[in-house]
């Protein structure tokens, strides 16, 4: 794994995806006594990880040096009583990696020492099974070594992308942040549906999970857009045509079908609340 330096990487909150994070970390072949985590209340599978491969604990964790790689993974609502604490933790070439969804490098980086380099992640929950995707932001300050790292890092859980405006990260949560909780409600859906349509609930279940998320896989190995996978399973005036009727209908007062419209809404209902989090 490329990294920055050869300092300690501490990563300070350990809930679903700090512990993904660290998971991914030692499978990708980060030595264990690099890693200190920050966590007062860890999960027992977690406590069990750390305890089985020596990585330092702590509030804070005693560090041989300041971390190269300060990874903040605790929820947006605690950073305001968390970062504080950090900054003496820190050194002139630690970079700082926030995954906490709505805060921004601004509101960060006031409780630091001027030129510190903050690095704003977007990872989304398929990072617990390595099938992720992060977009990052970093500032002026990032070098293009500690840029490495920071993809190297968010990469041990799934691909990466670089913004090149920190605006951006708002429609990123609202699409992949936020995302996998559509596809979850997607499956919920067609599950009922099934049942409504006569099929026994576990059955309707098995159907739909398997469904949406073979879908997803094929999406996901093949070369072709979403748009020429959907035209290829839909035989003209089959049964798929005569539901894709239903959602791709044109609406009343818009260009989109409902379900587009439905999309487009929830996404820019989560963009809007990102804003609102982030004090724009």
């Amino acid at each position: 794994m490329n990294e920055a330096g050869a300092g300690p990487i501490l990563l300070v909150g350990a809930g679903r995806m700090g512990s993904a994070l660290l998971k991914g970390w030692l499978a990708q072949g980060v030595a264990a006594d690099r890693i200190f985590v920050q966590e007062p209340a860890l999960t027992e599978d977690v406590a069990t990880l750390i305890r089985d491969t020596g990585i330092g604990t702590g509030t804070p964790p005693v560090l041989p040096a300041a971390p190269s790689v300060m990874l903040l993974a605790v929820k947006p609502q605690a950073m305001e009583a968390v970062l504080p604490s950090l900054a003496a933790l820190t050194g002139p070439n630690t970079l700082l990696v926030s995954i906490a969804a709505g805060t921004t490098i601004v509101n960060i980086a006031r409780h630091f020492a001027p030129s510190t380099a903050i690095v704003r992640a977007m990872p989304n929950t398929p990072a617990a099974i390595g099938r992720g995707i992060t977009a990052l932001y970093a500032n002026a300050f990032v070098q293009p070594g500690q840029r490495d790292a920071c993809a190297a890092l968010l990469g041990a859980v799934g691909e990466t992308v670089w913004l090149t405006d920190e605006a951006e990260m708002d429609a990123v949560t609202a699409v992949s942040g936020s995302g996998p909780a559509y596809v979850f409600l997607l499956a919920e859906c067609m599950a009922k549906a099934g049942e409504a349509a006569g099929l026994a609930p576990d059955l309707a279940a098995k159907l739909a999970r398997a469904t949406v998320s073979g879908a997803g896989e094929l999406l996901y190995r093949s070369d072709l857009d979403p748009d020429e996978l959907r035209r290829n399973v839909t035989s003209p005036g089959g049964t798929t045509a005569a539901a894709l009727g239903v959602l791709m209908a044109d609406g009343q007062s818009s260009d989109r079908g409902p379900m587009q419209e439905l999309l487009h809404k929830a996404i820019e209902a989560a963009a809007r609340r990102s804003r609102e989090l982030a004090g724009g």
